[in-house]
């Protein structure tokens, strides 16, 4: 019985980790595939051929979006250490 509930605190704990990651990986994620389809239109448009100019482009606006929302996105990433740091003497039982 012991054994179930510590794959199953393990599983949900696995859950809620990957859910975490993937609230405060989405939004930079978003908005470098939005900036990258528009620089391409545009260089398709333009006939631009510069490699580089995608990729910074898309750098700034990964920074920018990580710096206007960084507090909102590192929020549920540090209430979940928290829980986890104050969960971890029941854990390693």
């Amino acid at each position: 019985m012991g054994e179930a509930m510590g794959q199953a605190t393990i599983v949900d704990h696995l859950v809620r980790g990957l859910t975490v990651v993937l609230i405060f990986a989405m939004p930079p994620l978003g908005v470098a595939m939005v900036v990258g389809l528009l620089v391409s239109i545009l260089q398709a448009a333009t006939q631009i051929q510069d490699q580089v100019l995608p990729q910074t482009i898309k750098l700034i606006a990964v920074v920018a979006t990580l710096a206007v929302f960084g507090a909102v996105l590192a929020a549920p990433l540090i209430q979940y250490t928290d829980q986890i740091l104050a969960d971890f003497p029941s854990l390693t039982r």
